[in-house]
């Protein structure tokens, strides 16, 4: 993959780098992590 472009991320309020949704579907599968952003659909199971 390319180096990031400012469509792939941005740093919220605390400082940390998201990915959008763009990057998530560039890369094109779902890493299972529970991404803010993720359109595969994966949401993480607490407990």
């Amino acid at each position: 993959m390319s180096p990031l472009e400012p469509e792939n991320s941005y740093f919220n309020e605390a400082g940390f780098m998201v990915f959008t949704e763009t990057y998530h579907r560039k890369r094109g599968y779902c890493c299972k992590n529970g991404c803010k952003h993720c359109p595969y659909g994966f949401k993480k199971q607490d407990g």
